[in-house]
């Protein structure tokens, strides 16, 4: 049981209580928390991680929620962890083990045809000219415009931002801040001289443009373009049409697994054997090993706030007080500042930008378990084996910009999608080690769905059971026999992301991916470097700078800046 091996023992919390000061105290044990914590322990610090729920892992998490059915939970592929994390703390030999999939993307279409891509360069030309052959032409061009954008924003994600220096500092520390802030503009104008004036105002166009805008420009099939504006939708309440949208887009993409880029004819998502709870058990691990005391089922009630300001350690829900040097939050910013945090010691301006950043979601999770594999009538083939469509990422309800756009609208208007959109992944196609013989696990990743639904609520059983049927249904068009091979399912909806895992309005991203909340914005303007108005406190989750995903970016840069504050400050 996963829950058995992402805990640490029984015995370990009285060594919790009765250790006087820890250097550094890590509250929620989410991937960006327990990076964090390793790259902390490995430069020396002690650290304990607490983590309010029974496993580690946060959204990254594997759950046996149907005996024999192994579901990763809420994330469910990888494809943005940055490879110098799983590098530096060595998680292929703490157990991570990547698979491959045989083909990447699947969009099956109602009319009898489908658009399969990532097996080969070769093939996926083949592909896209059964729908266009100016697409199939277009189509490396504009992968190759956005490797390389890739490589551009890479410096950028691994990199804390060069926010201003908040309050007083000595001179020394004003002229190393300086110095760090001019290197990084430095870096940053070498880069855009690389790209050429052409390429800055294309990669500007990207950035701020509506993703619908970017793709007709691009492209004229339907199917291939309802296909990649997908990864611009997820996780969001955020039409196709919203300008900024492209940034979106082109966050998807970062990711690179094994040398191989996540660009469109690869999509190099990754399945994880053992579900995703097999990434946090691999950094929870190396961050065991480096000396990180793990606790679970411990919830922190506050973040302690000494009179002059300063963190100096939690209260934990059963009174207990532990203390520290520093505080880092791996929770939401609205959770960290709006619940852990007394409001007394926060600019009233700050808490404004964190009570009304923007935590909306449209994501509903639904994991399924089912007696076969589905067959999908536009391959027109029906064996019990997995072909290349069931190892990709298979694109249900895309086959026009237009569905998107409707399903997105219906959300607006209060009520959860009538056609929704989903990504639907069959991990078990590839991984024989989270379902029994023969059986298979499907993970759905669905949109549109409001948080708090005008025509009914998520409390009641019948509700959310007429969603779950409106998925299957959907998912019958285009595999008959689909809704009689399901065994039992798991759903999650916003409101249930935001209880159980701490996903402030469900957003999986812990706050909006919009270009008014990344960079120097994330997560509000004047606090983007992991510091908080609180000394001693640092955001190091997916709601500080880069953002979302299971990138680790967040929680790796953050350990730098409380590794830098620590050798000029703390000892």
């Amino acid at each position: 049981m996963w829950r058995r091996s992402l805990t640490t023992s029984a015995g370990t919390t009285t060594a919790l209580k009765q250790k006087t000061k820890w250097d550094a105290i890590v509250v929620g044990g989410g991937h960006n928390g327990l990076i964090s914590a390793a790259y902390l322990a490995r430069a020396g610090l002690s650290v304990a991680v607490l983590e309010r729920r029974h496993l580690v892992g946060g959204a990254a998490v594997t759950e046996e929620l149907i005996p024999g059915f192994k579901f990763s939970r809420c994330s469910y592929l990888l494809s943005l962890l940055r490879p110098q994390i799983i590098r530096e703390l060595e998680l292929k030999r703490h157990g991570l083990k990547l698979l491959k999939p045989m083909a990447s993307s699947f969009t099956p279409s109602l009319d009898g045809r489908y658009m399969l891509l990532g097996q080969s360069d070769e093939q996926d030309r083949l592909e896209i000219s059964k729908f266009s052959k100016r697409d199939a032409d277009a189509y490396f061009r504009y992968e190759a415009q956005l490797q390389k954008f890739s490589k551009f924003l890479d410096f950028v994600l691994d990199s804390p931002t060069p926010e201003i220096l908040q309050g007083s500092a000595s001179t020394v520390d004003w002229l190393r801040h300086k110095l760090q802030r001019s290197k990084f503009w430095a870096q940053c104008m070498g880069h855009t001289i690389s790209l050429g004036q052409k390429g800055t105002v294309d990669l500007m166009e990207l950035l701020l443009s509506p993703t619908s805008k970017v793709l007709d420009k691009w492209f004229e099939s339907t199917l291939l373009k309802a296909t990649l504006a997908g990864d611009a939708i997820i996780g969001s309440m955020m039409n196709i049409n919203t300008p900024g949208s492209g940034y979106v887009l082109l966050h998807h993409v970062m990711g690179e697994t094994d040398g191989d880029r996540n660009i469109w004819s690869s999509f190099i998502c990754r399945h994880v054997e053992g579900g995703m709870g097999a990434v946090s058990l691999a950094i929870c691990k190396a961050a065991k090993e480096a000396g990180v005391h793990i606790e679970t089922d411990t919830e922190v009630l506050k973040v302690m706030v000494e009179d002059s300001g300063r963190a100096n350690g939690v209260l934990l829900a059963d009174g207990t007080e532990l203390h520290s040097s520093v505080v880092l939050s791996n929770a939401t910013p609205y959770k960290t500042f709006m619940e852990l945090v007394p409001p007394d010691f926060l600019p009233v301006e700050f808490l404004r930008a964190i009570k009304y950043s923007d935590y909306s979601s449209g994501t509903t999770k639904i994991n399924v378990a089912v007696d076969k594999l589905p067959q999908f009538h536009c391959c027109k083939i029906n064996r019990a084996e997995a072909g290349p469509q069931h190892t990709a990422t298979i694109h249900i309800g895309f086959e026009s910009m237009e569905e998107i756009i409707s399903a997105c609208q219906d959300a607006c208007n209060g009520i959860p999608s009538h056609r929704p959109v989903m990504e639907m992944t069959i991990p078990s196609s590839m991984d024989n080690t989270i379902s029994p013989p023969g059986k298979h696990v499907i993970s759905l990743f669905t949109q549109y769905t409001p948080y708090k639904p005008s025509n009914g609520s998520w409390d009641n059983a019948a509700y959310r059971e007429s969603y779950a049927e409106r998925c299957f249904n959907l998912i019958e068009e285009y595999a008959p026999g689909f809704c009689s091979s399901v065994i039992g399912y798991d759903m999650l909806t916003p409101p249930d992301l935001e209880r159980e895992i701490g996903l402030t309005g469900g957003n999986i991203f812990h706050g909006a991916m919009g270009m008014d909340s990344l960079f120097l914005m994330r997560p509000v303007k004047g606090w983007s470097n992991h510091k908080t108005p609180i000394r001693n406190l640092y955001l190091c989750g997916s709601g500080s700078h880069p953002g979302g995903g299971v990138m680790g970016a967040p929680g790796r840069n953050a350990a730098r800046v409380v590794l830098q504050e620590f050798k000029t400050r703390y000892q």
